[in-house]
């Protein structure tokens, strides 16, 4: 892509990338695409994301569709910047950029398709009981794409050193989250 390239058909690319990401599973696909995109159509996808799942926040209100899609976009350039800067500090050669076009290919998806199903079970009485094994699910996914995502982008040949950049990254965005609430508190 391209900075002229329209919104739309940028949009239309990256959702043909994120079919293949999820087609193939595995480190190749991701070294194959990680050039495709840039920061801004990481968080441009991830906004959209965001916002198709804000959707079912509207019943709350407008204010919560927004912080959902502010918190959403903000929380998502953390973490890919914080595993960016953890793992060029253990070695990676990949840009903030790779990292993070790499992380919405798959985190966009599904985003949205957890949020929706979320909302049918939460519509139904019987789908209740069936939202841990939900949540299990998308932790799952989400942490098998990352270490996919990150060994590719941040061109790790080290299944540990990759896990262990997660894992510093995920206890550091829990920190810096814990300290913004803290202050919104």
């Amino acid at each position: 892509m391209t900075e002229s390239t329209p919104f739309f058909e940028r949009l239309r690319i990256m959702w043909s990338h994120s079919l293949m990401v999820f087609r193939e599973r595995d480190v190749a696909v991701f070294d194959r695409l990680e050039k495709e995109g840039s920061v801004r159509d990481a968080l441009t996808y991830v906004a959209v994301a965001a916002a198709a799942s804000g959707a079912f926040a509207l019943g709350v209100g407008p204010g919560a569709f927004l912080g959902n899609v502010v918190g959403t976009v903000a929380g998502f350039f953390v973490f890919v910047a914080l595993v960016y800067y953890v793992g060029s500090r253990r070695g990676g050669t990949g840009t903030l950029a790779e990292v993070a076009y790499t992380f919405a290919l798959f985190w966009a998806p599904l985003n949205v398709a957890f949020t929706l199903a979320l909302f049918v079970l939460v519509v139904s009485v019987v789908g209740l009981t069936v939202i841990p094994l939900l949540a299990i699910l998308a932790l799952g996914l989400n942490v098998w794409f990352a270490y996919l995502a990150t060994r590719a982008s941040l061109n790790f040949t080290s299944a540990a050193m990759t896990i262990t950049t997660l894992i510093l990254a995920g206890a550091a965005s829990l920190l810096v989250n814990l300290a913004f609430a803290a202050l919104l508190a």
